[in-house]
């Protein structure tokens, strides 16, 4: 039994050794990978920047938040404290409008 070999023929050897058109393509397409890797790490690095500075932004007015909450409430209770008449009014009309509120629905 013979086995048989394929053999090249003359347009398979010259399409091996010559191909412009898929070098061409091949080296672009290289060229359009490397120009969209790089443009990618800087948005990369941009977006990582804009992430920083927006957790240091939202730190800081957490923060100022906390600071204004605490100042508030203190002043809250020393109204209270002062007045503590005109707290439980308020504390009572407050009850009965949430009161009427759900009664209604």
């Amino acid at each position: 039994m013979a086995t048989a070999t394929k053999s090249k023929t003359p347009i398979d050897a010259k399409q091996e050794i010559e191909a412009p058109l898929t070098d061409k393509a091949t080296s672009a397409a290289h060229d359009a990978v490397d120009a969209l890797s790089s443009k990618a790490a800087a948005a990369e690095s941009g977006v990582r920047k804009g992430a920083s500075s927006s957790a240091e932004t939202l730190n800081e007015k957490q923060l100022a938040a906390r600071e204004k909450l605490a100042e508030c409430s203190s002043k809250t209770r020393q109204l209270a404290s002062e007045n503590p008449l005109a707290t439980a009014g308020l504390a009572f009309a407050a009850g009965m409008l949430v009161t009427a509120l759900f009664r209604r629905k």
